[in-house]
Formats: C-alpha cells, sequence, structure tokens
C-alpha cells in the first residue's frame, strides 16, 4: 500500500472522476541498445538478452501497480534505438535482429516491440537502405515487432526518394501479410519530425538523446473527457448550474478532465519506473487521447457530443482544435514531463465513431487530411485500396510530410491497404486495431511528381539559429 503524498493525490483525484474507459493505454519501457554496436559475437543474441534483462520483470510491476492504483493499464510495451543504427548495412543482419526482438517480446510477455526504425529525413544510408529493403520480411515473420521511418523533418526538408521506397514498402509489406488481409501495415508507419520518446505503437522508439532504461507513459481518457462533456451539456444535469454554456466552457472541461487523466498518468509512470529500478527512469506523459473501438471511447464521440452531426462535416476540423489544445492546456498544468506526441489521436479503424463516420460517408480522405493538420500524428490506420499504384501511395504520404513540414508537428501514414479491397470493403482485424473501412482514394495521378525524387527542401522558417 502507499503512503506517499503522490498516492493520496491519486485517490483524491479518481473520486472526481467518473472512470468511464479511463485507462492508462501504455507504459513503454525505452531501451537503449547503442553500446551493442561494438559487440563481438551475435549481436542479435546480445539484442535479445539486454531486453530479457532490461525488461522481465515490467509486465509483472505493471500489474502489480495497475491492481493497487486501481486504474487498468491496457499494454506493456518496449521501445529500442533504431535498428539501423546498430545492424549495419547487412539486410540478413537487420532480419536476425528482428527475430531476436520478437522472440525476447515473447519471453517477456509485452505486447509489441518498436524501434525497427530508420531515420532517412535528409539521405539513406547504407545501413538505412538494409533495413528498409528488410522491412516486407521482418514484419512478416514476426507478430510484435513494430517498425518505422523517418522521412522528413522541418529542419532537413522531405526526402523525396524515401518516400518513393515508402510507397513500395506499403504495398509490399500488404502483399507479405496476405493471409491477414495486409495486417503488417497495421505496424508499420511513416513519420514527419518524429519524436524520440513516444510511448506509442507502432511509432515508439529509444532515441539516441534518451537514457539507458525510461519508462513513457501513454495515457487514454476519450471516455472521461465524453462523459464530463455530455454531464456539462444535460440541460437538467447539476454541471449546469443555470448558467449559459459556450465553447470556452466546453474546453474548460476538457481541461480540468485532461489535468486529472494526466496526474494519474504520470504517478503510475513514476511507480513503474521506481520499482523497475536499476538505471530506468522516468521519462514523459504523453497526453494523446486514445480512443478504442469499444463504445462511449471514442474522439469521434467527443467531438459530436460537441454539436457536430458527424465527424467531417463543416466546424469539424475547428472543434478539433479546441479539443487537442484544451487536452494540451490541461496535461501541461498537470505535469512537467510532457513529451511523445500529446494531442488527440484520429486512428480511423480503432474508433468506433470514425468507422461510423467513413461508413455513412461523412468523413472521407481528404476531410482527414484536413484534420491531420490540427490533431496528434496523422493518417493513422486508414485503410485504402489494395490496388492502390506506389505512386499515389508516395503522394498521399508527400502530403502527410508537408503538413508536418510546414507546420513544425509529428505527422505520420498508417495506411492499409489489405490485398484485393475495393473503397466500401470492411476488414477486421480485431481487438484494439479495430474494423477497417476502406477509404476511397482521388485517381488522377502524382506519378511524374514523385518520379523526380530528389529532396523538397525545408521552409524558410526552418532557419531559426
Amino acid at each position: 500500500m502507499f503512503h506517499t503524498g503522490d498516492a493520496h493525490e491519486l485517490y483524491e483525484t479518481l473520486r472526481m472522476v467518473e472512470v468511464e474507459n479511463l485507462d492508462i493505454r501504455t507504459t513503454t519501457l525505452g531501451v537503449s541498445l547503442l553500446d551493442l554496436r561494438q559487440q563481438h559475437g551475435s549481436l542479435a543474441g546480445a539484442v535479445y538478452h539486454r531486453i530479457i534483462e532490461a525488461a522481465g520483470r515490467l509486465v509483472e510491476i505493471a500489474s502489480e501497480v495497475e491492481a493497487e492504483i486501481g486504474v487498468p493499464i491496457i499494454n506493456k510495451r518496449v521501445a529500442v534505438t533504431p535498428i539501423a543504427l546498430i545492424a549495419g548495412d547487412n539486410p540478413t543482419q537487420a532480419l536476425e535482429i528482428a527475430s531476436a526482438l520478437d522472440h525476447a517480446a515473447d519471453e517477456v510477455g509485452i505486447d509489441y516491440i518498436a524501434g525497427y526504425s530508420a531515420l532517412v529525413q535528409k539521405g539513406i544510408a547504407n545501413a538505412d537502405a538494409a533495413l528498409i529493403e528488410s522491412l516486407p520480411e521482418a514484419i512478416a515473420s514476426t507478430r510484435h515487432l513494430c517498425a518505422s521511418v523517418n522521412v522528413a523533418t522541418s529542419r532537413a526538408g522531405i526526402n523525396m526518394d524515401a518516400v518513393a521506397r515508402m510507397g513500395e514498402t506499403i504495398p509490399a509489406i500488404a502483399n507479405a501479410t496476405s493471409a491477414s488481409q495486409g495486417s503488417g501495415c497495421c505496424r508499420f508507419v511513416v513519420f514527419a519530425n518524429a519524436v524520440e520518446d513516444n510511448p506509442f505503437i507502432a511509432g515508439a522508439m529509444h532515441g539516441t538523446g534518451e537514457g539507458q532504461s525510461v519508462i513513457n507513459v501513454g495515457v487514454s481518457g476519450p471516455g472521461v473527457i465524453l462523459s464530463a462533456l455530455r454531464r456539462l451539456l444535460d440541460d437538467s444535469g447539476p454541471a449546469r448550474r443555470g448558467r449559459p454554456i459556450d465553447l470556452g466552457s466546453i474546453a474548460d472541461v476538457i481541461k480540468r478532465m485532461s489535468f486529472k487523466v494526466a496526474r494519474a498518468g504520470e504517478l503510475i509512470g513514476r511507480l513503474v519506473a521506481t520499482r523497475l529500478g536499476g538505471d530506468t527512469a522516468f521519462g514523459v506523459v504523453d497526453l494523446s487521447l486514445a480512443p478504442t473501438p469499444a463504445e462511449g471511447d471514442s474522439v469521434a464521440g467527443i467531438l459530436e457530443e460537441m454539436g457536430l452531426q458527424a465527424v467531417g462535416a463543416p466546424g469539424t476540423t475547428a472543434a478539433l482544435m479546441l479539443l487537442t489544445d484544451a487536452v494540451k492546456k490541461g496535461g501541461a498544468m498537470a505535469s512537467s514531463y510532457v513529451g511523445g506526441l500529446s494531442g488527440a489521436f484520429i486512428p480511423v479503424s480503432e474508433d468506433a465513431g470514425m468507422i461510423e463516420a467513413v461508413k455513412n460517408g461523412a468523413l472521407t480522405l481528404e476531410k482527414l487530411e484536413a484534420m491531420t493538420s490540427i490533431c496528434s500524428v496523422g493518417l493513422d490506420m486508414v485503410a485504402i485500396p489494395g490496388d492502390t499504384p506506389p505512386s499515389t501511395v508516395s503522394a498521399i504520404i508527400a502530403d502527410q510530410m508537408a503538413i508536418g513540414v510546414m507546420n513544425h508537428k509529428t505527422t505520420a501514414t498508417r495506411l492499409l491497404m489489405p490485398p484485393g479491397s475495393k473503397p466500401g470493403d470492411v476488414v477486421s482485424y480485431g481487438g484494439l486495431l479495430g474494423d477497417g473501412v476502406v477509404m476511397a482514394v482521388n485517381n488522377f495521378s502524382a506519378s511524374r511528381f514523385i518520379g523526380y525524387g530528389g529532396r523538397i527542401p525545408p521552409p524558410i522558417h526552418s532557419l531559426r539559429n
């Protein structure tokens, strides 16, 4: 049992919150592999043993804390140093490391292990090329492994050669996992401005500026915020107390709920880090609202509670701005150690409200892209037709990277391409991955634009030094 001031504060906070679907989405242990570059003997074996040593008690300790605090911790994950930094220029060695990571994840009982990654925003080195070449086989031959490639930053611009490679890689991953409707694409993401302390899958990694071992926490809470808004907007409810309600009132409620969720997240992260001991430090709380397919646990539901008939209607981007800003403000007041992505996720297949909006025609790919200029990440868990040309896939990625580069924010694409799928098809991935509704893609070609290659230079506002 706890007798600390922090624990008392948590209990006080939880008494003030109706815990509809409140959970800690993930405790992610970041593990540095940088010192293994000089390893004599099997690098894959050394990676395996490092994960076993660092994360062997992660699930046990997180489960203990979950039981004592009373807040579910849904996922326990590990993120490692981007593998392209240690694997060398041999795709076979990269694949051996992928297998070692997957076996270690099995051994320690975690959900996912991430960091099979390359950073190619300015150019593709030999080691990066080897890892990218290995991606379809690495993902198809593993169950827990997650991968990412960063192709753009606001400082470097957009590496269009890498973007073109990604347009070929995503269909290759889909085809390599065709037996499961291309589910391997759920474990691969393309980034602009990737962050070093992101605890969320599939883009988690342990950056080179991080310590040896760090716990980062990803909170959730759409259900808590939705419930609070319903109480506020109920004409007969006690929250109104006869007062008129405007959008500022809505923002204040979201801030207060985000504050409480973030406080719970930080305390749980610190407890897990302390009990892991050794070199493990607490890192950050990622404030991102992470929805699930469960009823009432939807970011789309929050936006519709604000007064939208359906997500995708005119006004959706403005409502999303209100939500994202209020989440950040509330979380920043709760913790001095906010990091990761911190905003509102809109992963289409993982959000019951988003799924319904696509099904009823309210939400299109173009409207979703506009929304990504506001929210965390970007085109996340978006299903597109299986026969979409690689150049079109690349162009979709390029547009998303441009939003991130121009706005100095993290954006990403996690595109699903179920083989043989057509617009309107529904593909079920199960669990947190939900149902992918295949969205129509503009059929006009950008192949000549993508074919030029090279690098789109960074915007002038990148020159800040």
